[in-house]
């Protein structure tokens, strides 16, 4: 199986030491965010979890306790953007700390396996394609020879987002305009060292030197681990994703981040409900089981084909 820690919130930012005692104890209750009275209770022993996959805007919080994951591979999605407070709220300085800890990060586990985001990329009058070129510029420069592959992606427009998306005057480029825009992103990034993916882009942009990118990659998992997997595209993603099946871990509405391009949050509110739940050794993330959930052990195994490649 593929971890991902988590397409639906921060976990190494805030909640690293409930992963951590998840690893320690070997599994985790998942709950259901359809039916939120089913609760899944997932294995996280070494022989079942071929890859953890994480997501973050800041890994600093759980970069120290590394080496209590030498028994399982794993990847990093760093995101570091060119956004303010005014986007990304609660995310410290990019210039004078994110590329910092993202140097050193890299430097810990090896420039493959840090990935870093430049996404999802948004436009108005603040943030404009030569604001963009410039701010994507700057932070290549600074994580040459740190990361080998930038994703990028740019903002869709989900229901819970819609109503940000109209007080940031958020608007799209012309085609031709895009393009433009996506062959000089190309161009920065590869006199950098640095090769450039979209992440579910519907657009074509591999006349730019973009190719579509599978976050959760089979070919670059097996490479990681050093053997072939059998995995089929992941059925609960956009149609557009091309990335492999995997167990996510995370909770919707718990993330501290404060982006206003986030799908993951209805609001303040429930963010700040959520997290007066949170407890570090709780099974659940941000919860408590109550005496209406069922839980269910997930059938969990290794998808690996064999022992070497």
């Amino acid at each position: 199986m593929i971890l991902s820690a988590s397409r639906r919130t921060d976990i190494p930012n805030y909640y690293s030491e409930w992963f951590y005692n998840r690893m320690k104890e070997g599994f985790v209750y998942v709950r259901n965010p359809v039916n939120t009275h089913q609760i899944s209770k997932i294995d996280l022993s070494p022989e079942v979890v071929d890859c953890i996959v994480f997501w973050t805007k800041n890994p600093e919080p759980m970069m120290e306790r590394l080496s209590e994951l030498s028994s399982y591979p794993y990847y990093f999605q760093f995101t570091l953007t060119g956004y303010g407070k005014d986007i990304e709220l609660n995310i410290p300085h990019k210039r004078d700390i994110m590329i910092n800890i993202f140097q050193k990060l890299s430097d810990k586990i090896g420039s493959r396996n840090v990935i870093w985001r430049y996404d999802p990329i948004l436009f108005n009058n603040t943030y404009t394609p030569e604001y963009h070129l410039k701010a994507f510029g700057q932070i290549a420069s600074a994580l040459k020879g740190f990361t080998e592959k930038c994703v990028i992606s740019f903002v869709d427009s989900y229901a819970k987002i819609k109503k940000n998306m109209k007080q940031l005057n958020v608007y799209e480029l012309e085609h031709e305009k895009l393009i433009a825009f996506s062959r000089e992103i190309a161009r920065i990034a590869k006199s950098n060292g640095i090769t450039v993916a979209s992440c579910a882009e519907m657009i074509d942009l591999s006349m730019c030197g973009i190719a579509h990118n599978c976050c959760i990659d089979k070919q670059f998992i097996e490479e990681i681990i050093g053997c072939t997997i059998k995995a089929g595209k992941d059925k609960n993603q956009r149609e557009c994703c091309g990335c492999i099946e995997s167990i996510d871990i995370g909770t919707y509405n718990t993330c501290k981040n404060g982006c206003r391009y986030c799908y993951a949050n209805a609001g303040t509110d429930s963010i700040l409900r959520n997290n007066r739940l949170y407890d570090s050794a709780s099974p659940l993330l941000c919860g408590n089981v109550g005496e209406d959930d069922k839980i269910s052990i997930r059938k969990i195994k290794s998808i690996k084909e064999m022992k070497e490649r």
